[in-house]
C-alpha cells in the first residue's frame, strides 16, 4: 500500500507541473512534447512510460469474479490525467459561476446578504433538484457504470437466476418443506370448500368470467352508487359488469376472520402498536383509517385514495398496503406449494383433467409496488421483513441485506442542520431521494432474497423511471416488460409526486400493464390459470392508487386502466374551506374566469386571456414587481417565448435554472431591475425558497398543490416595506379547473363562482 500511495502521489506531482497544452499532447500520443521540456525554469526529468505488449487493448471486462489485470503504467499515468483534467474542469466552471455571481453580488445591498446565505445552505440540496430534472428525461442506467455491454450484463442480472435456483424456486419446493402453513395441507374437500367460500383471495382468484361478459364491458354503462362511512367519508362504488356489490365497514374486526396467512396473524398487531396508541386507543390491531382502508383492500376492489399525506397518515397507510401485499403473496406461494405436494403424492391417471392446479399466472412476478423515491423502497422491505419475524428468536434469513442498505440508505449527516423548510417538505424528500431504481423480492420458507432477478421475483419495487428504462420504448432492440404481464396487486403510492416528476411515465407503465409475455420464461402452461391464458389478466388485476391530491390526470388514470371485475372505490376529498384560508396577509384575490370550448381548446384560451387581458394591465411601471406563477412547463416556455418576443424587462427560474441563475433572477426581481418573474411549480416543489419583492402575483394556472397558493401568497409578507395597500393577486381559472379551485376557496365557493354569471370575484384575506 505504501508503494501504491508514494508512487500516485509522485504522479500527480508531475501532471501539477503541466500546463493544459502538456497535459493534452500526453493525454493524446502518450509522451511529453520536446518543446516544453523546460516547464518552471528547471529541467524536468523524463517520464518513462513502459508500455506492455497488449496496451493497445482496453480492459473491457468489469466482472469482479474475473482475475485482475496487470495495468500499465501508461494507463495508470492516463487513468490519473483524466481524473485530474475532470477536476480542473469542474474547478474552472465553479471559478466561472462564482465571478458571475460575484459580479451581481457587488450590487446586491448588505440587506440581501440573508438571500445568499440561503442559497449557500441549499447547495448541498442540489441531489433532490437533480432527481426531479432527470426524471423528464430517460438516463442511461446507473447501474451501467462501465458503459460496455450494459444491455446484455443487466439483463443476465435483473431478470435471470445465477444461484440459489432451486432454494427459491416455487416449482422445485414443497409445501411439507416449510413452515405455517398445515391448514392448507389437507386434502379434505370440505375445508377446500369452507375456505373458498369466505376466504377474498380464493374469492376472487378462483371467480370465472364468461366471454360475454368480457365482450360486453365496451358498451355495458358504469354503475355506481355513493356511501358514506365513517373515517373515509363520501365513497363512490362503481363497476363495469353487470352487478354492483357495496359493502358498510365492520365496526370490529377479527383477525381470524380476515383469513391473514401466518405469521401475519401475529406479527401485525406488533408492528402496528404505534398507530393504536394515542387519545383515541382504538380496539383490535388497526386504527379507524386502517379499518375501513383494508377492508376494501382485502375486498380486491380497485382503489382511489386522494388524501394520503407524507406529515400524515402516510406511514399508516403504508403499513396496510404491505400488509395486504405480503398477505397476497404468501398465500399464493402456498397455494403453488401445497399442489407441488400434492402432484408429487397423487398417481397420474390417463384423461385425467389437472386443471384443479391451475394456480399460478404466465409470469412469477404478482406485486408491483411503484414509489417515488429509494427511501420509500427501503421502508416497504423493513415492513416486509417485519411482517415475517415472529419475535427476535425466529429471525428470518434476508439475503443482500447489507448491499440493499448501502444502497437504499441515507447518511443523516448529508442534510445540512440548518436548511429551513416546511415540515411537509422535509417529510417527502426524507432520506435517499434518487428516483431511479428497481429491486426484485422473493419470499419463500420465511426467507426473504433482495435483488432476486425479476422472474425469480414475487414483489417488484420501483420507481416509474426505473420501470421506463427497462421497459423501453416502441422500436428499441433491448427492452422486456413480460414481468409485467401477471401482476396480481398494482400498488401507486404517492402518486400526486410523479405529476413533479414525469407522468409519461405512468402512462407508459399502464400502457405495458397485463400484457401477454413475449416469451414463456420457462413456465408450466398446465399450472396457468384460464383468465390469465385468455389474456383477461387486467380484469383480475386490482390497482392500488393512493396520492394526497384529487386530480384529474389520477382520475384518468383510475377510470381508464382500473376494469377489475371486483369494481372501483373511489374516496372523494370535498374541501370545505380551501388554502385561500391559510393567507395570513391583507391581500385582494380576483379570481378571473375564462371561456373555453372543450378541454383541448383550454390551453391555447388562456393564453390569449392573458396576453390581450391580464398582461396589458401589467405594463405600466407602477405594476412592478409581478411574480408569475407557472404549474406547467410547457406553458412556461410558450410565456417566455413571447415575452422574449416582446421584448419585455423580465427573468424566469425554473427546475432547469442553474444555481448561478436563480441567484441573478432573484437578485434582478428584488432591486426591481426586471419588472416581471416567471416562476415554475415544479421549481418551487422541489427548492421551496422564498422569494422576496413580490408586491403583484399573477397565477397563470391554479396550483397543483393547494397549500402552494397559501405559501406563495404569505410570500409577500417577506419583503414589507409598507406598501402592503398596492399588493394584488390575480387568479385565472375555468371550468375545467373545478377541483383545483374547490381545493383553494372551497367547494361551495367554487360551485358558487362556476355557475355565476359573472366572471370576475373578488376575496380578500388578512382583514383583521
Amino acid at each position: 500500500m505504501g508503494k501504491r500511495r508514494s508512487r500516485s502521489r509522485s504522479q500527480s506531482q508531475v501532471l501539477s507541473s503541466l500546463s493544459k497544452k502538456q497535459k493534452k499532447h500526453l493525454r493524446d500520443f502518450g509522451e511529453e512534447h520536446p518543446f516544453y521540456d523546460r516547464v518552471s525554469g528547471k529541467e524536468a526529468k523524463p517520464q518513462i512510460c513502459k508500455l506492455s505488449e497488449n496496451s493497445d487493448h482496453s480492459g473491457s471486462e468489469s466482472d469482479s469474479d474475473s482475475e485482475p489485470e496487470k495495468i500499465s503504467e501508461y494507463h495508470k499515468l492516463l487513468a490519473t490525467l483524466k481524473n485530474v483534467s475532470e477536476e480542473e474542469e469542474d474547478e474552472e466552471e465553479e471559478e466561472s459561476s462564482i465571478e458571475e455571481e460575484a459580479e451581481v453580488e457587488s450590487e446586491v445591498d448588505h440587506s440581501d446578504s440573508s438571500l445568499e446565505k440561503e442559497e449557500e445552505e441549499d447547495e448541498e440540496e442540489q441531489e433532490g433538484k437533480r432527481g426531479g430534472k432527470e426524471a423528464d428525461m430517460v438516463p442511461s442506467d446507473p447501474e451501467d457504470k462501465d458503459g460496455e455491454a450494459p444491455s446484455q450484463q443487466r439483463a443476465e442480472d435483473e431478470f435471470t437466476d445465477r444461484k440459489h435456483e432451486s432454494e427459491f424456486s416455487l416449482e422445485t419446493n414443497f409445501l411439507e418443506e416449510t413452515i405455517d402453513h398445515k391448514a392448507l395441507q389437507k386434502d379434505g374437500s370440505s375445508a377446500v370448500k369452507a375456505s373458498e367460500a369466505t376466504d377474498p383471495f380464493l374469492q376472487h382468484t378462483n371467480k370465472e368470467l364468461k366471454e360475454k361478459e368480457i365482450q360486453a364491458i365496451a358498451t355495458n354503462p358504469k354503475i355506481t352508487q355513493q356511501l358514506k362511512w365513517s373515517t373515509l367519508g363520501q365513497l363512490v362504488f362503481s363497476t363495469q359488469f353487470h352487478t354492483l356489490d357495496t359493502f358498510k365497514p365492520p365496526k370490529d374486526i377479527d383477525l381470524m376472520t380476515l383469513h391473514l396467512q401466518k405469521p401475519l396473524d401475529s406479527t401485525w398487531p406488533k408492528i402496528n402498536s404505534q398507530f393504536l396508541s394515542g387519545p383515541s386507543k382504538p380496539s383490535g390491531s388497526f386504527s379507524p383509517l386502517q379499518k375501513e382502508l383494508f377492508s376494501i383492500m382485502n375486498s380486491y376492489r380497485d382503489l382511489l385514495y386522494p388524501e394520503r399525506t407524507a406529515l400524515g397518515n402516510g406511514e399508516e397507510i403504508r403499513h396496510v398496503y404491505c400488509l395486504h401485499a405480503m398477505n397476497h403473496v404468501l398465500k399464493a406461494n402456498a397455494q403453488v406449494l401445497g399442489n407441488n405436494s400434492k402432484r408429487r403424492d397423487k398417481k397420474p391417471r390417463a384423461g385425467e383433467d389437472d386443471d384443479a392446479f391451475r394456480d399460478q399466472g404466465l409470469t412469477r412476478p404478482k406485486v408491483l409496488i411503484v414509489v417515488p423515491f429509494r427511501e420509500a423502497a427501503l421502508r416497504v422491505v423493513q415492513l416486509f421483513i417485519s411482517l415475517l419475524e415472529v419475535g427476535s428468536k425466529k429471525k428470518i434469513d434476508v439475503s443482500n441485506k447489507k448491499r440493499f442498505k448501502g444502497e437504499y440508505g441515507s447518511d443523516p449527516d448529508e442534510r445540512p442542520p440548518n436548511l429551513k423548510r416546511p415540515e411537509d417538505y422535509d417529510a417527502v424528500f426524507a432520506g435517499n431521494i434518487d428516483d431511479h431504481f428497481r429491486i426484485g423480492v422473493a419470499v419463500l420458507q420465511r426467507s426473504i432474497r433482495l435483488y432476486a432477478p425479476f422472474y425469480s421475483s414475487d414483489i417488484l419495487i420501483a420507481s416509474p423511471l426505473g420501470l421506463r428504462t427497462i421497459i423501453g420504448a416502441e422500436g428499441e432492440k433491448k427492452r422486456d416488460f413480460d414481468f409485467l404481464s401477471s401482476i396480481e396487486i398494482l400498488i401507486i403510492d404517492q402518486v400526486d409526486i410523479y405529476l413533479m416528476q414525469n407522468w409519461e411515465h405512468v402512462l407508459h407503465l399502464m400502457n405495458h400493464m397485463n400484457l401477454l409475455p413475449l416469451d414463456p420464461h420457462g413456465v408450466d402452461f398446465s399450472r396457468v390459470r384460464m383468465w390469465s391464458l385468455n389474456n383477461w389478466s387486467k380484469y383480475y388485476r386490482q390497482t392500488l392508487l393512493l396520492g394526497a391530491l384529487q386530480e384529474t390526470q389520477i382520475n384518468s388514470v383510475f377510470s381508464k386502466y382500473c376494469v377489475n371485475h371486483q369494481g372501483q372505490v373511489t374516496v372523494r376529498s370535498i374541501p370545505m374551506i380551501g388554502s385561500i384560508g391559510q393567507v395570513l396577509v391583507q391581500l385582494p384575490h380576483v379570481f378571473q374566469r375564462l371561456e373555453a370550448e372543450n378541454l383541448l381548446s383550454v390551453i391555447d384560451a388562456r393564453f390569449h386571456f392573458f396576453v390581450d387581458k391580464i398582461l396589458p394591465q401589467y405594463h405600466d411601471a407602477v405594476m412592478s414587481h409581478t411574480l408569475i406563477y407557472v404549474p406547467s412547463y410547457f406553458d412556461f416556455v410558450r410565456l417566455r417565448n413571447y415575452f422574449q418576443k416582446e421584448e419585455l424587462n423580465f427573468t424566469h427560474i425554473c427546475e432547469y435554472t442553474e444555481r448561478s441563475g436563480v441567484s441573478r433572477a432573484r437578485h434582478f426581481f428584488l432591486q426591481g431591475e426586471r419588472q416581471f418573474l416567471l416562476f415554475t411549480e415544479r421549481f418551487h416543489f422541489y427548492k421551496r425558497y422564498t422569494i422576496k419583492g413580490i408586491r403583484n402575483l399573477i397565477f397563470y394556472e391554479l396550483p397543483t398543490y393547494p397549500h402552494f397558493y397559501s405559501e406563495v401568497c404569505n410570500m409577500l409578507k417577506a419583503t414589507g416595506g409598507g406598501e402592503e395597500a398596492t399588493w394584488t393577486c390575480t387568479v385565472l381559472y375555468s371550468k375545467y379547473d373545478a377541483q383545483r379551485l374547490a381545493a383553494v376557496v372551497g367547494v361551495e365557493r367554487a360551485a358558487q363562482m362556476l355557475q355565476s354569471k359573472k366572471n370576475v370575484h373578488l376575496f380578500i384575506t388578512g382583514e383583521k
